[in-house]
C-alpha cells in the first residue's frame, strides 16, 4: 500500500487510466463508424437489389413475377449473384401472399408494412435460428395503388461476427496496450525521479553540524535539474547564513565579555577593601562607562538583528541637503575639540525618498567612525546628484585602511588591528551598509594608508 502511493505509482497509475481511456474513446469511435458503415453498405445493398428486381418484374397471368421461370435464361445470373450474397428475394402480393421467392429464407415471409405506399427498413428475427435479419419492403405501384411488394432480406450474422471480433480485439488490444504503458511509465518515471531521492537521502544527511552535502547533479536543463540546482543554492545560502550567525555569536559572545570583565574587575577590586571616596568615585566612573559601552553594543545588536529580518522604512519626501546640515551641526562641536575641521559642500537642495530617522543613523555612523580613525586633520561632508543617484562622500584625513582589509569592512565585528585601540563596537558600518541596502542604494569605500577614507552613499531618487 505504501509503495502504490508514492509518486512513481501515481505516475504509472494515471498513465494506465489515461492511455485506457484514450484508447476507449478510439475503439467507440472506430466501432461506431464500421458498425454505421456495415450496417449502411448492407442496407444500401438491400435497397439496390429491391430496386433492381423491381424494374424486372414481368406479368405472368395477372402476377408479377421475376424472370426466373426458365432456369436456363441469361437474365438469371444477376438474380443468382443476389442469392450467392445470401440476400433472398421474395414477391407478394397486394394481400401479402407469397407469389415468389428466392434465397435462403425464402420460406420466411414477413408482413408488409402498414403504409402501403412506403418503403420500409427493419430489423427482424429468424423464425428458425433466431438470428437476425435486416428487411426492406418496397412496395410495387401502379396507377397510385399498391399491386404488390417486393421484399430484399439478409442475415445480419457476418455483420455482428464481424463487429464482436473487432470489439474483442479492442478490448484485448486496448488492455494490453494500457497495462504496456502502465509498465513503462513505472519504469521511466523511477529514472525521472531518482535526482528526488538522491535529494531527499542529501536532505536526510544534512545537520547544522554539517552543510557541506551537495548534490552537484549534471545540469540537463529539464525540472528536475533546476530543481537540484536550486537544492544545492539553498544549501549553500543556508551554510553560509550558519557559518555566519557562528561567527556573529562568537564576535558577539568575545564583544560583550569585554565589559562585562571590566565590570567585575572594578567591582571586585573595591570589594577587596576599604576605599577612599574618591576611589569610589572613580569606580563609579570606571563602572559607567562599560555600561555606556555595554548599551550601545547591545543596541547596535538589535539594530543588527532587525535589519536581518528586513527593514521596515517609514518612507518620505526628504530634503537631504537640510538633513545632512542637521547632522553636521550636531557633531560639529566633538568634532572641534578633538581639533578636527568639518567641511561641509552640499548643494542648495537634494530630495530624496526615504526613512529620516535610519537616514540620520547612517551619516552619524559614518561620521563617528571618521572620527574615530582621525586624529587631527580634515572631515568632509559633500552631495551631489548622479545618474538618478544621491551621492554623499564623507572623506577623512585619518589612518587609512590597507587593501588587504578594504573588502571585509563592512562585515560585523570586523576590524583591522591597527585600529583595534579605537572606541566603537565594530557594528556601525555593518548597520550602515544594511541602512543603504534597505533603500535600494549602494555603499562603497577608498582609502589609502596613511592619506584617509572616503566613503560614498548613493542613495536612487
Amino acid at each position: 500500500m505504501k509503495r502504490i502511493r508514492t509518486l512513481r505509482a501515481r505516475f504509472a497509475l494515471w498513465l494506465t487510466l489515461l492511455i485506457l481511456a484514450f484508447l476507449a474513446a478510439l475503439g467507440g469511435f472506430v466501432h461506431f463508424t464500421l458498425s454505421r458503415s456495415l450496417y449502411g453498405a448492407l442496407d444500401d445493398a438491400l435497397v439496390l437489389s429491391a430496386k433492381q428486381v423491381y424494374a424486372s418484374l414481368r406479368e405472368d397471368d395477372g402476377s408479377l413475377l421475376m424472370p426466373l421461370a426458365a432456369a436456363n435464361a441469361p437474365d438469371l445470373i444477376e438474380f443468382d449473384a443476389f442469392i450467392q450474397r445470401g440476400q433472398t428475394l421474395i414477391i407478394l402480393s397486394q394481400t401479402g401472399e407469397v407469389l415468389q421467392a428466392v434465397g435462403p429464407f425464402r420460406r420466411e415471409p414477413f408482413p408488409v408494412p402498414l403504409s402501403p405506399l412506403q418503403s420500409k427498413l427493419q430489423t427482424r428475427a429468424s423464425q428458425g435460428k433466431g438470428e437476425p435479419i435486416r428487411v426492406y419492403d418496397l412496395p410495387i405501384n401502379e396507377n397510385g395503388q399498391t399491386v404488390g411488394w417486393v421484399q430484399t432480406m439478409q442475415s445480419l450474422v457476418s455483420v455482428e461476427d464481424a463487429l464482436e471480433r473487432l470489439r474483442t480485439a479492442l478490448l484485448i488490444g486496448s488492455g494490453l496496450l494500457s497495462l504496456l504503458a502502465g509498465v513503462a511509465g513505472y519504469f521511466l518515471a523511477g529514472r525521472a525521479l531518482a535526482p528526488i531521492d538522491k535529494i531527499t537521502n542529501t536532505a536526510r544527511r544534512i545537520s547544522t553540524a554539517e552543510l557541506s552535502a551537495r548534490l552537484n547533479l549534471p545540469d540537463t536543463g529539464d525540472e528536475v535539474s533546476r530543481l537540484a540546482a536550486t537544492f544545492d543554492e539553498m544549501l549553500a545560502r543556508i551554510e553560509t547564513g550558519f557559518d555566519r550567525e557562528r561567527q556573529f555569536t562568537a564576535d558577539a559572545s568575545h564583544e560583550l565579555r569585554t565589559p562585562l570583565t571590566a565590570m567585575k574587575t572594578i567591582l571586585e577590586m573595591v570589594r577587596t577593601s576599604e576605599r577612599s571616596p574618591a576611589e569610589y568615585r572613580g569606580a563609579l566612573d570606571d563602572l559607567a562607562e562599560e555600561t555606556d559601552r555595554l548599551h550601545a553594543l547591545v543596541q547596535e545588536l538589535l539594530q543588527l538583528a532587525r535589519g536581518e529580518g528586513g527593514w521596515e522604512l517609514q518612507r518620505e519626501e526628504i530634503d537631504l541637503t537640510l538633513l545632512l546640515v542637521d547632522v553636521a551641526d550636531s557633531l560639529r562641536p566633538v568634532m572641534q575639540n578633538k581639533g578636527i575641521d568639518l567641511r561641509c559642500d552640499l548643494p542648495p537642495s537634494l530630495i530624496i525618498s526615504g526613512d529620516t530617522d535610519q537616514l540620520i543613523r547612517l551619516f552619524v555612523n559614518l561620521l563617528d567612525n571618521a572620527l574615530n580613525y582621525t586624529e587631527k586633520g580634515i572631515i568632509s561632508l559633500s552631495a551631489q546628484q548622479t545618474e538618478g543617484y544621491a551621492r554623499i562622500d564623507i572623506a577623512d584625513t585619518g589612518i587609512g585602511i590597507p587593501s588587504e582589509h578594504l573588502p571585509h569592512i563592512f562585515e560585523r565585528f570586523y576590524r583591522v588591528e591597527s585600529a583595534r585601540s579605537a572606541r566603537g563596537t565594530g557594528l556601525g558600518l555593518s548597520i550602515a551598509r544594511q541602512i543603504v541596502q534597505a533603500h535600494g542604494g549602494r555603499l562603497t569605500a577608498q582609502s589609502e594608508v596613511g592619506q584617509g577614507t572616503t566613503f560614498s552613499v548613493y542613495l536612487p531618487q
